[in-house]
């Protein structure tokens, strides 16, 4: 199967051909510090969507009112909005002192911090208006988080390496989605003294300033890595954007305000999607169609999940230990066996193994939903099912990693992420429906069966190269 062509992008892609090369790349500088700055971006998630509904249904909110509040989340859907500012725009004083990657690092973090800092001291039920600000602060700033570390991560080492980066990253975000879960629910009920059954603000306050401590490991990870060197593209677009700009003043009579605005969004907003266009031409198309529907399968199957569960009579506990727990460990595992195979046998290839994976693993619910309670079975689904998508998620990481153009790294990636889960998550909201109408084994087939375009999807994207430029950049693994 063909590689993708990656024209500008952060170096040629080729597997490596030694498994002990593609084991001890986990153990590089840039590998473990994707760890760490994985943590904190895997931390504000769920204290502004799960673990806050918790909250706020256990101090009374009503659960219409806690759905609305979900739409905190969208935040992180339409991130491709500000991406170009993160993207291009220098702060005052930290891109001076730390680099433009780590400077917009460092004031996302603290924006995270500051915002569960709020959210800590407001207690809902003397009214929500505080505590819905300041969660979206945290929402803000974590997907600028996101836009910021994804361009980081890019252009801190080779496309052939970016799978590793991608699982280590991924295991730091995992591990700070069971603090943020499990964690944060052990230190309220601890907090909680004798009122450990009800609501207590003082314990919710003492885990949320838990939760702010904890994003300091974040910190310190930007504090003390290196900044990624800038690609000799993003030098020339400085450049374009200054010599525009001279240009509108002396041609068009425009002040040189107005004449320095215009020439920012040229080059700063439509630049990245017009080099995306340009690369690829009409293959553009087909490779966004791909990344609209690669996690089709999964997303749209795990809505029902908790439900399926409680259905079929599994308790609580047993659900924690074995989905949230358990399947977390498998999700982990299956991220570093697709790194491990993504650097020995190429991208596009697991790629092709994910998506056969993940649209298969979804017929062992099909499978569960003969048997009933049967925890036994339940182990044996979620270890196939994670164990899938980890390997899903490190190779489509990389591979979205690859399509980027070091040039507008954060501005593409955040579009790649973004429009990887809009038409999944409409899908999704029907299937609710779908399920009262056919019944569970009916609807696990259906979520396989959507797999199947999406094979032959990665199929025709590992013909497509980029269109070759004289003026495309090379860059320069950083260190």
């Amino acid at each position: 199967m063909a590689e993708i062509g990656t024209t500008g992008t952060t170096g040629a892609a080729g597997p490596v051909r030694r498994w002990s090369d593609a084991v001890r790349v986990y153990l590089e500088p840039a590998s473990l510090r994707m760890f760490f700055l994985g943590f904190g971006a895997g931390l504000p998630l769920l204290l502004v969507l799960g673990t806050l509904s918790f909250r706020l249904r256990e101090a009374g909110i009503d659960r219409t009112t806690i759905g609305y509040l979900s739409w905190v989340g969208l935040a992180y859907g339409v991130k491709w909005a500000w991406a170009p500012l993160v993207d291009r725009l220098p702060l005052p004083g930290l891109t001076r002192t730390l680099g433009r990657r780590r400077g917009w690092l460092l004031l996302a973090q603290a924006g995270v911090i500051a915002g569960l800092i709020g959210m800590a001291l407001a207690d809902p039920r003397n009214g929500l208006d505080g505590l819905i600000g300041f969660a979206l602060l945290v929402a803000f700033s974590s997907a600028t988080q996101d836009i910021a570390l994804d361009a980081y991560r890019i252009e801190s080492a080779q496309v052939e390496k970016q799978a590793a980066l991608a699982a280590t990253y991924q295991t730091g975000y995992r591990i700070a989605m069971i603090w943020a879960g499990a964690g944060v629910l052990w230190i309220a009920a601890r907090s909680a003294g004798g009122d450990a059954a009800g609501y207590s603000a003082s314990a919710w306050t003492t885990a949320y300033f838990a939760m702010a401590a904890s994003m300091l490991v974040g910190v310190a990870t930007v504090l003390l890595s290196p900044e990624p060197a800038p690609s000799a593209g993003r030098a020339r677009d400085d450049s374009d954007e200054r010599v525009l700009a001279q240009r509108l003043v002396a041609e068009r009579g425009l002040g040189p305000r107005a004449a320095a605005v215009i020439a920012w969004v040229r080059t700063a907003v439509v630049g990245p999607f017009a080099d995306f266009i340009e690369r690829y031409r009409w293959h553009a198309l087909l490779l966004l169609a791909l990344i609209a529907m690669y996690r089709i399968s999964d997303v749209v199957m795990g809505i029902m999940a908790n439900p399926f569960y409680v259905d079929m009579g599994f308790t609580k506990d047993e659900v924690a230990a074995v989905s949230k727990l358990y399947g977390v460990v498998m999700t982990l595992v299956g991220a570093f066996i697709g790194g491990v195979l993504a650097l020995r046998f190429g991208v596009t290839r697991i790629l092709m193994l994910g998506a056969v994976l993940s649209a298969a693993s979804n017929l062992l619910f099909a499978w569960l939903a003969s048997r009933g309670h049967d925890l036994t079975g339940l182990i044996f689904t979620i270890s196939a099912d994670n164990l899938s998508a980890g390997i899903a998620s490190a190779a489509f990481i990389a591979y979205l990693s690859s399509l980027t153009n070091v040039r507008y790294s954060a501005t593409q990636y955040a579009l790649f992420s973004s429009v990887m889960l809009l038409l999944p998550k409409f899908v999704a909201g029907f299937s609710g429906v779908f399920v009262d109408a056919f019944g569970y084994p009916a609807f696990f087939y259906a979520t396989a069966l959507l797999g199947v375009p999406v094979l032959l999807l990665v199929w025709l994207a590992s013909r497509v190269h980029a269109q070759p430029r004289a003026d495309a950049p090379q860059s320069s693994p950083s260190q």
